[in-house]
């Protein structure tokens, strides 16, 4: 019982990440913005989601980690899920070192004057929020092909 809580937890739980993130970048192209329509919007998105989508990888990583444990008689199943949660950590550097940063200074900064550099930190954070969505994804494909496709051994 306790996989199928894994199995289904993981699925779920990479599939609101990833598309969360996706949506983003599908919907948001922060070059299309004014400058203070990009920093309203960007202040919203940082407030409402980022303590969510932190909370998501984190809690991703560990059951992607412990799935691949429960299921280790299986090499291939095991490795998989190792690389999956691999790309699920990945997102906490990327966002830790990347766009955490970015986001400190934005929060701070007030729509009538935006410093003089401000294009191109926006830049830099849809750079790696890009990477991050990508990394996102192909943990969602591993975890979903493993789970889906791949006939484990049970513990």
């Amino acid at each position: 019982m306790t996989v199928k809580i894994l199995k289904f937890t993981s699925i779920i739980v990479a599939a609101l990440l990833a598309g969360t993130s996706f949506g983003i970048w599908m919907g948001l192209d922060p070059g299309a913005y004014s400058p203070a329509t990009y920093l309203e919007q960007q202040q919203n998105l940082v407030s409402s989601l980022n303590t969510m989508m932190v909370a998501m990888v984190v809690v991703e990583t560990l059951v992607t980690i412990a799935l691949a444990f429960r299921l280790r008689q299986n090499n291939t199943v095991f490795i998989v899920l190792l690389l999956a949660a691999a790309c699920f950590a990945s997102c906490i550097f990327i966002s830790r070192f990347g766009n955490l940063p970015i986001q400190k200074e934005m929060l701070t900064w007030d729509g009538a004057s935006l410093p003089d550099h401000w294009t191109t930190l926006r830049d830099r954070w849809w750079f790696f929020h890009k990477l991050r969505t990508i990394a996102e994804l192909a943990g969602l494909v591993l975890v979903t092909w493993t789970i889906v496709f791949r006939q484990e051994t049970n513990p």
